[in-house]
C-alpha cells in the first residue's frame, strides 16, 4: 500500500471534501493566532495553539511521516516565537514544545493504528471476494440458445459480502437459471446462499418439474435455518433446448423484465403468491411455474431489490421498466448490464443502498 509524502496529498486523498475543509479553516484559525501573537508584543503569547497542527495534518493520512514532519515545522515556528515573546517565562515556551511533541507522537501512534487496521481490512475483503468468488461461480455466455450476463455489485467497500446469488445450469431440463437474495448480509448470509445453491444444484438436474426444484430450496433453507428464521427471495427459469415456452417460478422476488424485440417490456408477475424460500411451511403455500415465450431477439432481465429499491434525494425508486424500454438501448445483455448500474448509480448519485445482483439473457435462435 504506498504511503502519501506529503500532508496535502494525504489529505486529499483521505478526506472528503466538506471534512477538509473543516480542516483548512482550523489552519486559518492557527494562522491567524500566529499573527495575533507577533502584534501583540512580547509580553504574551499564543504558541500552544501550535499542538494542533500534527493532528491536523495527520487527518485523513495513514503515513506517519506526515505528523512528524508537521510536528518538527510547528515545533520549529513555537522557537520563533519564543524570540519575539522574551517577556514570556521560558516555562511557557517549555510546555508549548513538550505539548508539540506529546501531540505528534499520539498523531504518529493514530496514523500507525489506521494503517494497521486499513491493511487488516484489506485482508478481510480479499478473504470475503474469495469466499464469494467460490460460491458465485461464473456463469457461462452461452447456454443452449441463450447469451447470458451476470453483475455483482456490492453497495460499499466495507460489505462486500453479501447474500445475493445466482446460478446457470445446462441440464437434460434445458437450461436452469436461479438469481435470489438472501435476508441479511455477513457470512450467515453466505452460508444459506452456499445450502440454496448446493440444492439448486443438484435439484436442477434431477428434477424434471420447475416447482419442485424451487420446493427442494425452500427445504433446504428451512432445514439449515430453522432456528434463525432467515429467508430468502428467488426467481428460477427453465429455458429448453428447443423451441417452446419457458417455465418461471417466482418466490417473493421482484418480478423479471421481458424485453421484446419491439421494446416493449412486459413484467412477469407470478400466477398467484408465493412465499419466499424458507417460509412455505408458515403459509402452506405451493410453488406454482407460469410459462411466457421467448422469442428470439427478446431478452430478459433478473435482478435483486439493490436496483428495484434503489432511490434518489427526492425518495422516488429507479423506474426500472421504463428505463429498460427507453432508456437503456444495449442489445448485447453485458453491454445492457454495464448501463443498467451506470444509470442506477446516476439516480442514486450516493451509490446503491444495497448490494445489487443483475442477470441479462437473450434468445440467439
Amino acid at each position: 500500500m504506498a504511503e502519501p509524502d506529503a500532508g496535502s496529498g494525504a489529505l486529499r486523498a483521505g478526506l472528503p471534501g466538506r471534512l477538509r475543509g473543516l480542516v483548512y479553516c482550523a489552519y486559518g484559525l492557527i494562522l491567524v493566532a500566529v499573527l495575533v501573537d507577533l502584534s501583540t508584543g512580547p509580553g504574551s503569547t499564543l504558541s500552544p495553539v501550535l499542538a494542533c497542527v500534527p493532528v491536523l495534518a495527520g487527518a485523513g493520512s495513514r503515513s506517519p511521516r506526515v505528523p512528524a514532519t508537521a510536528g518538527v515545522l510547528a515545533a520549529a515556528c513555537a522557537g520563533l516565537l519564543s524570540r519575539a515573546n522574551r517577556g514570556v517565562p521560558l516555562a511557557v515556551h517549555l510546555a508549548t514544545l513538550t505539548a508539540i511533541a506529546a501531540v505528534t507522537l499520539a498523531s504518529i501512534a493514530n496514523a500507525l493504528l489506521a494503517r494497521a487496521r486499513e491493511r487488516e481490512l484489506v485482508q478481510v475483503r480479499t478473504v470475503a471476494e474469495a469466499a464469494q468468488l467460490a460460491l458465485l461461480r461464473p456463469v457461462p455466455a452461452r447456454a443452449g440458445a441463450l447469451r447470458i450476463a451476470v453483475r455483482y455489485v456490492a453497495a460499499a467497500a466495507e460489505a462486500r459480502i453479501g447474500g445475493d446469488l445466482y446460478e446457470v445450469l445446462e441440464t437434460d431440463h434445458g437450461v436452469r437459471i436461479l438469481l435470489g437474495d438472501v435476508q441479511g448480509k455477513g457470512l450467515a448470509a453466505v452460508e444459506a446462499a452456499a445450502d440454496v445453491l448446493g440444492a439448486f444444484r443438484e435439484a436442477a438436474r434431477s428434477e424434471p418439474e420447475l416447482a419442485r426444484v424451487a420446493e427442494r430450496l425452500d427445504e433446504a433453507l428451512a432445514r439449515r435455518t430453522a432456528a434463525e428464521q432467515r429467508f430468502a427471495t428467488a426467481v428460477l427459469l427453465s429455458v429448453p433446448a428447443a423451441a417452446g415456452p419457458v417455465e418461471l417460478v417466482n418466490c417473493g422476488h421482484p418480478p423479471p423484465l421481458l424485453r421484446h424485440r419491439s421494446r416493449a417490456v412486459t413484467a412477469l408477475d407470478p400466477p398467484a403468491f408465493a412465499p419466499p424460500l424458507g417460509l412455505r411451511a408458515l403459509t402452506g403455500e405451493h410453488y406454482r411455474a407460469r410459462t411466457f415465450e421467448l422469442h428470439r431477439g427478446d431478452l430478459l432481465l433478473l435482478y435483486t431489490d439493490g436496483v428495484a429499491e434503489a432511490r434518489d434525494a427526492a425518495g422516488e425508486f429507479y423506474p426500472l421498466p421504463v428505463r429498460l424500454a427507453d432508456g437503456l438501448t444495449a442489445p448485447e445483455p453485458d453491454a445492457l448490464l454495464g448501463q443498467l448500474l451506470a444509470d442506477v448509480r446516476d439516480w442514486t448519485a450516493g451509490g446503491l443502498g444495497d448490494d445489487a445482483a443483475v442477470l441479462a439473457l437473450r434468445r440467439e435462435f
